[in-house]
C-alpha cells in the first residue's frame, strides 16, 4: 500500500506544477502589442524639404516613431528619413520630397513599408 501512496503523490506534485505553467493565451498577452511596420502609401510633396518623411502623429505613435523612420519600397533600397510630425497627413500614408524620390525611381501612390529606425 505504501507504494500506492508513493505514486499518487508524485502525480499531485506533477499537477502542482502543471497548474503554475500559465496558458500559452496568457504568455502572448505579455508580449508587446505594438506595431513594429505598417504598409503605406508613398506621396511625392514638392514642399516637403529633402531628407524629411511627413507622417501623422497618430501613425507615429502607433509605429513608435521618435527622431527618424525607415521607407522600403519594394524592389528599391531601404531610405532613412527624419520623421517631422505633420497633423494634415492622412494616416494611411507619408509625404517625402518629389525630386528625391524620382531620382530613386519612385513614382507618386506607390505602397512601401514605413518603421521606426
Amino acid at each position: 500500500m505504501s507504494e500506492k501512496t508513493a505514486e499518487e503523490d508524485k502525480k499531485r506534485d506533477i499537477k502542482a506544477l502543471v497548474a503554475i505553467i500559465p496558458p500559452a493565451t496568457q504568455l502572448r498577452r505579455r508580449e508587446s502589442s505594438k506595431v513594429k511596420e505598417k504598409r503605406i502609401r508613398v506621396r511625392l510633396k514638392p514642399d516637403v524639404k529633402e531628407g524629411e518623411l511627413h507622417i501623422s502623429p497618430s501613425l507615429a505613435q502607433e509605429l513608435d516613431l521618435k527622431d527618424s523612420a525607415e521607407l522600403s519600397v519594394p524592389g528599391k533600397k531601404k531610405m532613412r528619413f527624419k520623421a517631422i510630425l505633420n497633423e494634415g497627413v492622412p494616416s494611411g500614408e507619408v509625404w517625402v520630397n518629389e525630386e528625391v524620390m524620382k531620382e530613386r525611381g519612385v513614382a507618386d501612390n506607390t505602397l512601401a513599408t514605413v518603421r521606426g529606425a
